[in-house]
Parts: structure tokens; sequence; C-alpha cells
């Protein structure tokens, strides 16, 4: 057996559960031949759209080209080309540019083989799961006659998406017309079946088996692969127990004494490395061997197989559901919709509920393959090998959501973060937080909290202070920095509420009001700032601060608008209706009437009695900081504050703000994966639980958590993305409980 027919019966490795290796990631994949849970697709490929290749699209087969021929890596590149790589260089995730990069590549290199690989090697890499690619990289191997290297991309390749059916069927179908030796053939194929063969949408790859035993007339073992089939929950179970009846009637099937003659053996499909048996398909009963000529022994060995099939569609009728709900099994640059997001979700829990670790595993890497840029899934996945005690499980999931599939987006990190601290790995959670403070989004204000939080828990408390005057430091030498403001704010409140040094949480904001420009955020922080410090309040202090930005002034920069400047008004005013006194309360309300009221018209006014008139404003107030995720205020950050502390201010009710509908067009894989999703509920940390988020859409951070006012995410050096559609969904139903 030559080295390249070994590799094809053995492959690289045992499982692709080992080390994450992110320049040939391990990642699971089911994708159906029919992109349509009716029905099979063509032989050897499927639809799938041009995101993941055209898998039917082959390339050309020619005669071998001479030795070293297109070996020439150094070949001058086109102009189009080098326009094309200049973009993907400064942008990896541009899938667009990617494929016609590609596209003009194949067009110019012709036999020029090195430069392929180079374009092809590239793109796989930031996209391992377009199966179609690597079913095309292949095809360009087989033209230049390199057999060798066309093992070698087909073993890259389902390693990268290991729980694709397709592309184990195009593996099976290069070796049955590349190799003659059957036992060659048939490793390769039990090899398949260890990741895909329970698979619903498996049957293209056992019809492929089906088809070759039976090219080879060998009866018993066509038997047996039926009875294997029967075994499973999959698509067609009705065809293939058809089929096998009409078999053992027609021909002396023999049934197998040996199981392991055709099964794989146990060490070859551990979806835990030596836990658990990856549940691939399940070894044949062994069955005494008896000729199927004896009408009653034909008809125990047909009942056995019977039970099997019964058994199978019982399981079939509970995740048939499930299943024809899936509508994109494959991975794809676009957001899914809701109901499919949605449907995944429903599916694990029931997959859960039922308790076979094995198919929990298998639906898990499914779904992270259809749902791959959506980091709620990963943080799922993460979570339940964790608590199932299957931590290298854990471990490899996370390391493929961080390094290549959600990398760009910041609640992966986050999440990491603390993962990492509960699991006692300091290191890696600081060095998660480097991560998010240096490239995946500098600036982020929830990233800058936790950290220091996380110091703050460890005793560190220098390492607490400076991490935010560090990025205090970063943020003085922009021009109108909007994280300044908000980061004094939090630091001030994070000084006195650990330090309990209110002259030092003063000196904070004093040292804020010579680098910011007063906003009306800024100065409802500094009032809420003020509640949970002790007595005296510094009303004096206050007061020409607050008249300067609601009062309107050619002389200074004042950009607060009316609405805004009436708002702080009246949240100065019930402040001093808790803190000061009649002539501090008189003069703030004079001042209210003389600037707000003459705006007014006189039939409102008429209409709305004195008793109604605060209560009034501040229900509207109420309303335009729960209507408005952008304008959450600061004091938000203060869940501290005095309860009694009316309007809506201390006490915002915490709830998802409603994603905004954006425009339908096409997603463009962009560097975040979209940032973030609608909101952070991926994790099950906030108030709102885990939230079923929309497809990612760079939209502003909303102040849900009841502790961070609005920012949007510092986007990392990436060109923007179009925005996805959004749905409306049904209200999200927790997964987990608190986050932290």
């Amino acid at each position: 057996m030559g080295e390249s027919q070994a590799m094809v019966a053995e492959g690289y490795t045992s499982t692709p559960h080992g080390d994450y290796n992110a320049s040939a990631a391990t990642v699971e994949s089911n994708v159906d031949s029919s992109q349509s849970v009716n029905g099979t697709g063509p032989e050897g490929g499927s639809a799938a759209p041009v995101e993941n290749g055209n898998a039917t699209d082959n390339v050309p087969v020619t005669a071998p080209a001479a030795a070293g021929q297109g070996d020439n890596a150094g070949s001058a590149l086109s102009p189009e080309e080098e326009h094309l790589w200049s973009i993907v260089r400064a942008n990896s995730s541009e899938f667009n540019t990617w494929t016609a990069l590609i596209e003009e590549t194949e067009r110019i290199a012709q036999d020029n083989i090195a430069k392929i690989r180079k374009v092809y090697d590239a793109f796989l890499a930031e996209f391992p799961l377009c199966y179609g690619y690597w079913k095309k990289y292949a095809d360009h191997e087989a033209r230049v006659g390199a057999m060798d290297k066309v093992v070698e991309v087909y073993e890259r390749a389902v390693q990268a998406v290991t729980y694709s059916v397709d592309i184990w069927l195009h593996y099976c179908v290069f070796a049955i017309t590349t190799y003659g030796d059957p036992d060659t053939i048939r490793s390769l194929f039990e090899r398949a079946l260890v990741y895909v063969g329970t698979d619903f949408l498996s049957s293209p790859l056992w019809d492929k088996y089906i088809e070759y035993e039976h090219m080879q007339q060998d009866w018993s073992r066509l038997a047996m692969i039926y009875t294997r089939i029967l075994e499973n929950p999959i698509q067609n179970l009705d065809r293939y127990f058809s089929n096998f009846k009409e078999l053992a009637e027609t021909h002396p099937v023999v049934a197998a004494s040996d199981a392991s003659e055709t099964a794989p053996s146990e060490s070859d499909g551990k979806a835990d490395e030596g836990k658990s048996q990856a549940d691939g398909t399940s070894e044949p009963s062994k069955v005494e061997s008896a000729v199927s000529t004896d009408p009653e022994e034909l008809k125990k060995y047909i009942g056995i197989r019977e039970a099997m099939y019964i058994k199978a569609k019982e399981f079939e009728s509970k995740i048939i559901g499930f299943e024809m709900a899936i509508r994109r099994p494959y991975f794809h640059v676009r957001p899914l919709n809701v109901a499919e997001l949605e449907n995944w979700h429903s599916y694990l829990d029931f997959i859960e509920t039922d308790g076979d670790f094995n198919k929990i595993v298998k639906l898990y890497e499914r779904c992270v393959v259809a749902c791959a840029n959506y980091p709620e899934y990963w943080i799922r996945y993460v979570l339940s090998m964790g608590s199932s005690g299957n931590v290298d499980l854990a471990d490899n999931a996370l390391a493929r959501a961080t390094q290549v599939f959600v990398k760009r987006q910041p609640e992966i990190h986050l999440f990491a973060a603390r993962l990492k601290e509960q699991n006692g790995d300091i290191a890696g959670a600081r060095a998660a937080f480097q991560l998010l403070h240096s490239e995946i989004s500098p600036g982020l204000l929830e990233a800058v909290i936790k950290h220091a939080n996380m110091e703050q828990r460890l005793g560190n408390l220098d390492d607490a202070f400076s991490v935010y005057e560090q990025v205090i430091a970063v943020e003085k030498g922009k021009e109108n920095s909007i994280l300044l403001p908000l980061l004094y704010a939090q630091y001030s409140r994070f000084s006195y509420l650990v330090l309990r040094d209110a002259e030092k949480a003063r000196k904070i904001m004093v040292e804020a009001l010579d680098h910011v420009q007063p906003s009306k955020h800024f100065m409802e922080a500094l009032i809420f700032f003020e509640t949970i410090l002790p007595p005296p309040r510094k009303i004096e202090y206050l007061d020409p601060l607050v008249e300067n930005l609601i009062k309107p002034n050619v002389d200074t920069q004042n950009t607060a608008s009316s609405t805004e400047r009436e708002e702080l008004s009246l949240i100065y005013i019930e402040f001093l209706g808790l803190f000061g006194d009649v002539e501090t309360i008189k003069k703030a309300e004079d001042r209210h009437c003389k600037l707000f009221l003459p705006h007014r018209s006189k039939s409102e006014l008429k209409k709305r009695s004195a008793d109604e008139f605060l209560s009034s404003d501040r229900t509207k107030l109420a309303k335009t900081y729960n209507d408005t995720a952008s304008a959450q205020p600061v004091s938000n950050a203060y869940p501290n504050a005095p309860t009694q502390w009316s309007g809506g201010y201390a006490a915002q009710p915490q709830a998802w703000p409603q994603a905004q509908a954006a425009p339908a067009q096409p997603q463009q894989w962009n560097p975040a994966y979209g940032q973030q999703q609608a909101a952070y509920g991926a994790y099950g940390g906030y108030p709102a639980g885990y939230a079923t988020s929309q497809a990612p859409t760079p939209v502003p951070q909303a102040a849900a958590y009841g502790a961070y006012p609005a920012q949007t995410y510092p986007a990392a050096a990436t060109a923007p993305v179009a925005a996805p559609v959004q749905q409306p969904a049904a209200a999200p139903q927790a997964y987990y409980n608190t986050y932290y």
C-alpha cells in the first residue's frame, strides 16, 4: 500500500478533537448535499451557493503535467491580482474579495499550481468551512497529476470540516476512481461514517457505499450496511428498509458473524479523546451466520432489522420537525433568519433533555457550522461541554470560536476571559482582556470595567486602578473622545465603592471637567454620584455646572439639545428634592420655568394641572430612556443610588432594546462578524438572560446591562460591513443562569 493510499485508509489522526490548530481548523460540520431535508442531491456534490464553492463545478482533469511544472511561486501578479491581494491583506474577512481573487488567479495561473495553492491556502485558513472550495482545490491538484497532493488536500479538508457529509462523499468518490484496493476504499468509508453516519442528511454517503458494495457483489457486506443504516433515524429510512427486504429475499444474504469486519474500531471514533465513542455508526449486532434460504430463518433475520427500523422511525418522528426547520445546514456568510436561529436552540434543548452525550456533541457540531458566526452558540456549546465534565471538548470549541470563527466579536473574548478566571487560568484571562484592549475593540468600556473588576476580585487594587488609568491616558490624547467622560464616571464610582474614599472619587470627577466637555450624560452621572456619597452633598458645586449646561449660551460650546437640557434640569430638581433645601429647590424650579415653560404651547399648559407637571415630564423622560438605546444614561451605572429616586433615573427596568430593522442587503464577511449581536445576551450574564440573538449587526451597544451607558464598539482596523436584515423575534428564553 502506497503512502497516499495508507493516508486515505488511516488519515492524519484518529480523531478531530485533538489540539486545535488555527491553520488547519478542526471544525465539524454537517452539510446537506441537497440543501433540503427532502430528497438527495446529485452524486458527488450539492447545489450550495457560491459562498461555499460550487462542489459540482469540477475543474477538468487533464493529463498530468510534467514534473516541476507550475512551481514558479514567484511569478508576477496581474494588476487585478495585486489589487485584490492588497484588499485581503488589509482585511482578511472580505469574503467577496477572496472569491474574486480566486477566480482571477484561476484565470491567470492556468498550470501554475504554486500560485493556485497560495490563494487557496490563504482563503481556506480564513474560511475553513467552505467545503466546496476544498473540493475545487483538490480538483486543481488532480488536474496537474499530483495525486499525493490531492490526498493531502482532502485530509486537510476532513480535518477542517470533519462533520461534513459532502466533503467525505467527495473524498470517497475520489478514492473509488483512484484506488483499486477494496480495503482502502472501505476503510475511507468507515472513517467517514464514524463522524457523519448518523447525520439525518447522510443518505448520499450511505448510497455511495451501497453502490460500491453492490458493484463488488458482496451481499453479506451489503446486508450489514443496511443493518447499520436501520439503527439510525436518518433521511429516507423507509427506502432503505424496503431495499433491505428486497436484498434479503433475492440474494443469499449472510449475516455478519464478525462485527469488526467492517465496523470501525472503537478508538477511531472518540468524540472526547477516549471518554466516549463518537456517535458515528454503531457496530453491527453480532448475529449467528445463517444463509437466508430457510423461510423461518429469513423471517427472523428480517424481523430483527425491522425492529431496529421501527425504533429509529420513532425517534425520527421526534426530530423531524427540527430537521425540517433547518433550511440552511451548511456554512454561509449571510445571516440566518430568526426562526432558524430559534430552531437550533429548541433542537439543542430537546437533544440535551434526551441525555445521549454523543448525540449532543454531534448536534452541537452541526449547529456551530450553520451558526458559525454567532457567538451565543459557541458559548452554549462550551458551557454544555464544561457542565458535563468534558473539559477538552469545551477548550476545543472555545479555541475554534476565539481563533477563527467569531474571533473579531468582543463578547466571545469577554466570555473567554471570565471562563478562564473561573478555571483558575488568570494569565489566560488577562491575555483575553489584553487582546480586547489592543486589537479586538480598543476602548470598549465593558472590557475595561470587567478587567478592573477581575483585578479587584483578585486583590490587585493597584492593577485594577491601572486598567482605568491606562485607558484614560489613551483617550486623553484623542480629540473629542466620547469614551473619556464615561471612563471618568466609572472610575470615580469604582474608586468610591472599592476604597470608600469619597474625596478621591470626587477628585477624579473634578479632574474630568478639565479634560471633557460637559454633557447631559456626564452631568447626570455626576448628580447620581453625589447620591451615593456620604453627606454633605456638594450642591454648591453642582449647581453652577448644571446651570452652565442647561442655559443656552452662544459663547460656550454647549452641544446639548433643548430636550437634553430640559431633562437634565428635571433630574437636578428631583435630586434637590431629596438632598436640597427650600431655597435651592426654589432656585432650580424658577430657573426651569424660565428656560423651558415659555416654549410650551398655551393649550398644552391649560390641559395640565400643576400636580401633573413634573410627573408627566418624568414619565416622558423615562420613556425616552427606555426607547432610545443610544441615550441610556450613565446613571444606570449606579445601582446603589437611593431607591426613592423617582422618574425612572436610578431604577430603570432592565430590558433589552428592540433591535432596529436594517435595509436588506448582502452581508460582507466583516471583520467582526457584525461586531456584536443585537444585544449581549449570549452568555446569560445579564438580567435579560440568554437571548436568541439576531444576525450579527454593527448596532450601538445598548446599556441593557443596567451598568454601562451607551457605547458603540470602536471598530478594529477593518472595513465596514453591510447590515443584514433584522427580523422580529419572540421574547427570548433564558438558557443559563447569571453569568457572574
